[in-house]
């Protein structure tokens, strides 16, 4: 089952059309990123942060449909893969029953030294129970 991750679309995410401005929608999958790492995972950005990152090394949006200012959109999040350093992300945006976009990214955790490194053992033990249910 995915996390749900609820957006209202508020006016700074809008152009002058009342649209979302499509890079804006990125600023929502990392905030629902943040919040899956938080909730589903128990380790919120400002803990991991201390030992490390987690930079988007790759990330890909298809837009199907606009989203308008006071929308309510759900943004669902499953995991697709979990590497020694990396993690899959599936992205599913709706209003309602409609589609709004799909991404999909990859993120790798790095240590302090900015290199790569193995996923903290508990959290990666959270991120593989989360992907058991």
């Amino acid at each position: 089952m995915p996390y749900a991750y609820p957006q209202k679309v508020i006016f700074k995410y809008c152009d002058p059309a009342g649209i979302v401005f499509y890079p804006r929608y990125f600023e929502m999958v990392n905030d629902a990123t943040e919040a899956l790492f938080s909730d589903a995972f128990g380790c919120p950005w400002e803990v991991l942060h201390e030992t490390g990152n987690i930079p988007t090394v790759e990330i890909t949006a298809r837009f199907t449909a606009p989203s308008r200012h006071g929308d309510h959109l759900v943004i669902g999040i499953e995991v697709t893969k979990l590497g020694r350093t990396s993690l899959g992300l599936a992205f599913h945006a709706r209003s309602g029953d409609e589609t709004r976009f799909r991404a999909q990214s990859t993120l790798v955790h790095v240590g302090k030294d900015g290199r790569p490194a193995p996923w903290p053992e508990p959290l990666r033990a959270a991120i593989t129970q989360f992907m058991e249910e």
